[in-house]
């Protein structure tokens, strides 16, 4: 491959690389390498060593060193398992795992902003750490992109993300000092991608990367308008050009004194790390963490239904999840965060904003729709869930046959005297719904979604 690549990129990059050059330009002649990170929001680490050996078909398989509880492959076809259509692992290359590690993320109610999300692989990456707590918006202006990464975070179980579509400048005045971290993973000229994505060298150009750099400064901008004083933003990229990485650093450090950095900047390239190539620095606003923003009010969950939808509701959760779950606690406890997007009934996220005006494509937890006096619960809910969670489901493995049958849209025998909505799992992690009677469950997986 090395042949294919630019004549400008490449006398860039001897410059650039001096002695390491020849190392670096042999090694697009290697694979590129692949690698999965396991959900750890749904799966215990004691799970860790089965789900990974499961997915890579390598017992043990070789751990990523950026993250714990993330795997290499080779040969496998994670893609194509039931446990990953079960949200039980997410596939990533292994360099894009690294920017979410200087971010700072944690469990305590914080508000974070992923600016340029898609496809979500550091979005669901930002929810392991986030553990469901707080506000996680997660951002992409191009609605086709933005729908993948809207089906990404139902895959996972997220429950505390705000997928919107919007122009960063139109966020930047809707939500000053608002987030506590924001993620700018930049789209870039994707040097650090050529060995992974061949396209990226047919698009690549000298003028691409200075356009993209100039958009990468404006992103940058945007970003610091909305952090507020004491919070973190993290800028990375998955290219080399200096342009692009220190270049604009460099620009936003000088026209934004109330920032430092404060991470020193990570480099990483193919020759030297097991993994493709990627740019990672962060940034600390001076000051004092604040709120700051508008929250939205909040409202009683009967305000938003009606009495007879709330009874509905009520009664499946009381019907078919246990008490000990969660989901269902939390929305016992504050049925003020349930919210109506058409038809869709959603358990928002805390600190839920105001949307009015914004393309929402998920607002948190998508818990079901009414249809003929009647809730029925959503895929989404489903993935949300484990077999612990619920009252009747019946579990499979994922190595069978009957899962990938499930996941076709066939109908799965049962125990005559479950009746009802049953959650199908496998290894424990919620598949999908289906419902049952008379010794035969319906398949209520969606048909959008099903394997042929």
């Amino acid at each position: 491959m090395k042949a294919d690549l630019p004549i400008e990129f490449k006398e860039r990059m001897r410059r650039q690389l001096g002695d390491g050059y020849d190392a670096f330009i042999n090694s697009y002649d290697e694979p590129a390498a692949k690698a999965l990170r396991l959900n750890r929001r749904r799966i215990k680490p004691v799970d860790f060593a089965r789900m990974s050996s499961i997915a890579t078909c390598e017992d043990p398989p070789a751990e990523v060193p950026f993250w714990a509880g993330a795997y290499y492959y080779e040969d496998a076809k994670p893609g194509s398992k039931v446990l990953h259509d079960a949200g039980a692992y997410y596939i990533q290359e292994p360099s894009a795992m690294v920017p979410v590690t200087l971010l700072d993320v944690n469990a305590g109610g914080q508000k974070v902003l992923d600016l340029c999300a898609a496809p979500g692989g550091k979005t669901t990456q930002i929810a392991d750490l986030m553990e469901g707590a707080g506000l996680l918006v997660s951002n992409e202006p191009i609605i086709k992109r933005a729908k993948i990464l809207s089906e990404n975070v139902e895959r996972m179980g997220i429950e505390n993300a705000l997928v919107v579509s919007a122009d960063p400048s139109v966020l930047a005045d809707r939500f000053p000092a608002f987030f506590d971290r924001i993620l700018v993973d930049a789209p870039c000229s994707g040097e650090g991608m050529f060995r992974k994505n061949p396209e990226a060298v047919s698009e690549w150009s000298p003028e691409n990367v200075i356009m993209c750099a100039d958009r990468q400064k404006s992103i940058l901008d945007c970003a610091a308008r909305m952090l507020s004083p004491g919070g973190k933003i993290v800028y990375s990229t998955c290219t080399f050009s200096p342009e692009e990485d220190e270049g604009v650093v460099e620009a936003f450090s000088a026209s934004h004194p109330e920032f430092s950095i404060c991470d020193e900047p990570v480099r990483l390239y193919p020759h030297m790390h097991r993994c493709e190539g990627h740019f990672a620095v962060s940034f600390c606003k001076m000051g004092d963490m604040r709120e700051g923003g508008k929250t939205g009010r909040q409202r009683d969950g009967s305000s938003v239904l009606s009495r007879v939808e709330f009874a509905l509701l009520c009664e499946f959760l009381d019907g078919f999840l246990t008490d000990e779950c969660t989901v269902k606690r939390a929305i016992k406890d504050d049925p003020g965060r349930i919210v109506r997007f058409g038809d869709s009934i959603y358990y928002a996220p805390e600190m839920m904003p105001d949307t009015g005006g914004l393309k929402v494509h998920r607002a948190g937890l998508k818990l079901g729709t009414f249809l003929k006096n009647r809730f029925e619960p959503d895929h989404a809910l489903s993935h949300a869930l484990t077999k612990d969670d619920v009252i009747n489901h019946i579990d499979l493995d994922p190595e069978d046959m009957c899962a990938k049958q499930f996941t076709s849209g066939m109908t799965l025998a049962c125990d005559p005297g479950i009746k009802g909505w049953c959650l199908i799992t496998v290894c424990g992690l919620g598949l999908g719904w289906g419902k049952a009677d008379r010794g035969m469950i319906k398949n209520h997986y969606p048909r959008g979604l099903r394997n042929p």
